[in-house]
C-alpha cells in the first residue's frame, strides 16, 4: 500500500492511494488537464484510477472532478450533502454514509465526519487489512472521534493550514481570518501538532503536512510543529506543496 500527493493548498488538492492494482484519487482540485499532467509524474494515467473520493464541495477539492470523471468514465464517491452540491449534468455520484466503511476492490475506506464549513464534509482512513493511512486535510477543530479514527495509522496526512500569528497580521480581511481560524475553518500548526502527539504510535512511519496556506504559513513552521510533537527532527516531516508532486510513499506491514 502506498500514497502520493499531486499537490496541496488553497489552489488545489489531490491525493492518490494505491493498494495492489487498485488506485483511487482523493479529491481533484486541479483542472482535468493539470491532473493528468501530475498523474503522469507518478507514471499514471486517469484510466488507471478506480475513481475519485470527494471530501467536500469546495473548489480547491472538486474543480476537476466532473470533467475528469466524465472524460474517463470514473466513479465518484461522496456523502449525500457533498453529492447534492456536486449535482448537475450527467455526473453520477455514489453516495457514502459519513461514518460507514466501504470497499473499493481490495482497498478498505473508512469515512469520518469533520467540523468544516461545507454541507457534509468527511475525511478518510484507508486500509489494505494490514496497514492504515489517515487523511485529514480540512477541519477547523479536532474532535474525540477524529482522534479515534486516526489512531494506529502507519501514515498520516495532516492539515497544517496556518500559523496564528501570520494569519493575524496577514493580508486576509477580518471576516476571512475569523473563518480560517474558527471552529469550522482550518487547523493551525499547533492544533495539528497536538493531534499528532495524541494519535502517534510506534507503527507510524510517514507524516505529511498538508494544505499549507501560502500567505499564512511556511513549510519550516509546519515541520517544526509536527517534529516537536513527535520529538523528532523536523526534516523527517514531509510537506505536500502546492506546485510540486510529492512522490510515492510506501507503508510497511507490521
Amino acid at each position: 500500500m502506498r500514497f502520493a500527493c499531486l499537490g496541496s493548498g488553497s489552489r488545489g488538492n489531490a491525493l492518490v492511494v494505491e493498494s495492489g492494482t487498485t488506485r483511487v484519487l482523493v479529491d481533484c482540485g486541479f483542472s482535468a488537464r493539470e491532473t493528468r499532467r501530475r498523474l503522469g509524474r507518478l507514471g499514471l494515467e486517469p484510466d488507471d484510477l478506480a475513481g475519485v473520493l470527494v471530501t467536500h464541495e469546495h473548489g480547491d477539492h472538486v474543480r476537476g472532478v466532473a470533467a475528469l470523471a466524465r472524460r474517463h468514465g470514473l466513479r465518484v464517491w461522496a456523502t449525500h450533502g457533498t453529492a447534492r452540491a456536486l449535482a448537475g449534468g450527467d455526473l453520477a455520484v455514489t453516495w457514502i454514509a459519513v461514518d460507514t466503511p466501504f470497499a473499493v476492490d481490495g482497498l478498505q475506506v473508512q469515512p469520518f465526519p469533520v467540523p468544516h464549513d461545507a454541507r457534509e464534509p468527511c475525511q478518510f482512513v484507508f486500509s489494505d487489512g494490514h496497514r492504515r493511512l489517515g487523511v485529514l486535510t480540512d477541519t477547523g477543530s479536532v474532535t474525540p472521534h477524529i482522534r479515534r479514527r486516526l489512531a494506529h495509522c502507519q501514515a498520516l496526512v495532516l492539515e497544517c493550514n496556518h500559523d496564528p500569528e501570520m494569519l493575524a497580521v496577514g493580508p486576509y480581511p477580518e471576516t476571512l481570518k475569523a473563518r480560517v481560524g474558527g471552529r469550522l475553518g482550518h487547523l493551525s500548526n499547533a492544533q495539528a501538532g497536538e493531534l499528532l502527539a495524541a494519535v502517534a504510535g510506534p507503527c507510524l512511519t510517514h507524516v505529511v503536512a498538508a494544505h499549507l496556506s501560502e500567505k499564512n504559513n511556511t513549510p519550516a513552521l509546519a515541520r517544526a510543529a509536527l517534529g516537536a510533537a513527535l520529538d523528532c527532527s523536523s526534516e523527517w516531516i514531509a510537506v505536500a506543496e502546492q506546485d510540486r508532486v510529492l512522490a510515492w510513499r510506501s507503508l510497511a506491514a507490521n
